[in-house]
């Protein structure tokens, strides 16, 4: 397998904790270099000490002047091979309960943001003829969930536009695709299990396999996708679920 990636510069958002730490670890032990994008500049710290050729930037992706700013201040942050479209933000509450003012932050962070990197990052790319750009979604975003309504429509806004942006790219040499992690340990989820502990028992007696996911079997999956390897799959959705959606 061409799984060697000495040489290329990888950004991965939302790298300084969970899936996307185990992602930057992952592309780093592939010899990548790895630009770790987090709001949280000491998280992103710790695991680009951690890794080698790691880089932490600091970038708060619910500030949309912020990240226009830091793409025009620095060149390294558009001029990479991998782009892992990996932060999310969610709130859980039924949709009728919710609270139309914050419906902006979870479009910002996980549609928009998103956008606008790609905006800056796949010209890049395309000059070059190479490129590899994954998105994390979520499984509620192809199947639907409950008190989920604006977490999935947004991450659901992903599934289409990556699909748009591999039909785009495909002649340039750069794929898009998208993986949906399903019930995934993280500390995202680990708050709603503080908060319902019965939820998450019901949730995890649903899945075939009786267990939630790890941060690491995701982050493989998505490993694959920024490899030589993975360059005829394009335009596809991926779930790392457990079973619980088959599709």
């Amino acid at each position: 397998m061409q799984t060697d990636l000495t040489g290329k510069v990888a950004l991965v958002t939302g790298g300084g904790a969970g899936i996307g730490a185990e992602i930057s670890r992952r592309l780093s032990r592939r010899g990548a270099t790895v630009l770790v994008l987090d709001r949280n500049l000491d998280a992103a710290e710790s695991v680009a000490g951690s890794i080698d050729r790691g880089t932490a930037v600091e970038i708060d992706l619910a500030d949309t002047t912020s990240i226009a700013l830091a793409l025009r201040r620095d060149a390294a942050l558009r001029e990479v091979d991998i782009l892992v479209n990996n932060a999310g933000l969610t709130r859980v509450e039924r949709f009728v309960d919710s609270d139309p003012s914050a419906w902006d932050m979870l479009w910002q962070v996980n549609l928009r943001a998103p956008m606008q990197l790609c905006h800056a990052i796949v010209p890049e790319m395309t000059k070059r003829g190479w490129g590899r750009v994954v998105f994390v979604a979520t499984d509620s975003a192809r199947a639907g969930g409950g008190g989920e309504g604006i977490y999935s429509a947004t991450k659901a806004g992903l599934l289409g536009f990556s699909k748009t942006l591999a039909r785009e790219t495909a002649r340039d040499g750069i794929t898009s695709n998208v993986i949906c992690p399903g019930l995934i340990d993280t500390a995202m989820l680990q708050s709603v299990a503080e908060n319902n502990p019965a939820l998450m028992d019901k949730l995890i007696g649903a899945i075939p396999m009786r267990r939630m996911g790890s941060s690491d079997e995701v982050a493989a999956a998505i490993e694959f996708l920024c490899t030589v390897d993975s360059g005829y799959v394009t335009g596809q959705t991926f779930s790392v679920n457990g079973g619980i959606t088959m599709m």
